[in-house]
C-alpha cells in the first residue's frame, strides 16, 4: 500500500527514485504488480511496479521492489533446498544475464537475483538503453538494507542508502541499483 499512496501522490517518479535515476528523470510509463516471465520454470517475478522512465536522454527499464517492514523472501541457499533442475536453469541464467559467478552465496536473498534480472529482461525486451532494479522502502530505519548491500558486493559493488550504483554489464547494458527510502507518511 505504501508503494501505491507514494507513487500516486508524485503523479510521476517519486522524487527519491528520481534521485537515483538521474538529474531530470522522467517517468514515461508505470505499470503496477507487472509480471515478468524467467528462464528455467514457469514462475514470473512479480515487479511490485514496472515503469519506463527517461534521463540524460536515456531511455531506462525499471524494475522497482516495494518494501517497509517485510523480509525480501528466502535465501538462495533455502530457495534450492529442493535443487529441482528448473531452479538451477534460472539461477544459473540469472547469474549469467548479471555477470557474476555461479552459484551465488547462499546467505544471499533470491528475490533480489530475480527482481534485477526482471529489469534486465524488461531492457532487452522494450529495447532500452539502460536497465535499473530500486528498492523503495519506506522502513526509516532501513531494514533489510544488509540484505540489498550483500547482494551488491557479490556484483563487486558498493551500496550507499539513496545513491546510484551503475556498473556496465558485460553484454555492454548499463544496470543501475538502488535503495530509495520513501516518506514515511505513505506507512
Amino acid at each position: 500500500m505504501a508503494i501505491a499512496l507514494s507513487w500516486e501522490k508524485a503523479n510521476g517518479l517519486p522524487p527519491e527514485v528520481a534521485r537515483i535515476l538521474g538529474p531530470d528523470a522522467e517517468l514515461l510509463l508505470a505499470i503496477p504488480e507487472h509480471k515478468v516471465a524467467l528462464p528455467g520454470g514457469r514462475r514470473e517475478s512479480q515487479c511490485d511496479v514496472f515503469a519506463l522512465a527517461r534521463s540524460l536522454g536515456r531511455t531506462i527499464a525499471l524494475a522497482i521492489e516495494g518494501k517497509v517492514n517485510e523480509p525480501f523472501g528466502p535465501t538462495v541457499g533455502e530457495w534450492l533446498v529442493d535443487g529441482s533442475e528448473g531452479r538451477i536453469v534460472r539461477l544459473n541464467s540469472i547469474c549469467q544475464m548479471l555477470g557474476s559467478p555461479y552459484p551465488p552465496p547462499a546467505n544471499l536473498r533470491y528475490q533480489l537475483f530475480h527482481r534485477t534480472a526482471a529489469a534486465i529482461i524488461e531492457a532487452k525486451r522494450f529495447k532500452t538503453d539502460e536497465a535499473a532494479m530500486i528498492v523503495h522502502s519506506f522502513s526509516q530505519s532501513h531494514q533489510w538494507f544488509d540484505d540489498f548491500s550483500a547482494f551488491c558486493e557479490y556484483l563487486g559493488q558498493v551500496a550507499v542508502l539513496d545513491q546510484p550504483i551503475a556498473f556496465m554489464l558485460g553484454e555492454g547494458m548499463k544496470l543501475t541499483l538502488g535503495w530509495a527510502t520513501g516518506s514515511a507518511e505513505h506507512t
